[in-house]
C-alpha cells in the first residue's frame, strides 16, 4: 500500500506495475479538486506516448498496480 499525500501529487512520478503497450513510466499532470479543494482525481500522462488518463487518485494507493516514482 503506497502512502501518498494528496497535496503533493502535481508532478509526482508512478510507475505501472503492470505496464500496457510499453507505458511503464507516467507523470501527474493534474489534480481536479471539488469545491472545498479536495483531491478528487488525478490526470496520468505516458512519458513514452504523452497519452494522458484520468483515474481517481485513491488507485495510486494500490502497489499491485502502481509504484512510486519511476522504476
Amino acid at each position: 500500500m503506497n502512502r501518498i499525500n494528496p497535496g503533493k501529487l502535481l508532478l509526482s512520478k508512478w510507475t505501472a506495475a503492470l505496464p500496457k503497450n510499453r507505458e511503464k513510466h507516467f507523470l501527474v499532470t493534474e489534480v481536479f479538486r471539488d469545491e472545498e479543494g479536495t483531491v478528487l482525481q488525478v490526470e496520468l500522462q505516458a512519458v513514452l506516448t504523452q497519452r494522458s488518463e484520468r483515474l481517481d487518485w485513491h488507485l495510486l494507493k494500490n502497489s499491485d498496480s502502481w509504484l512510486l516514482g519511476w522504476k
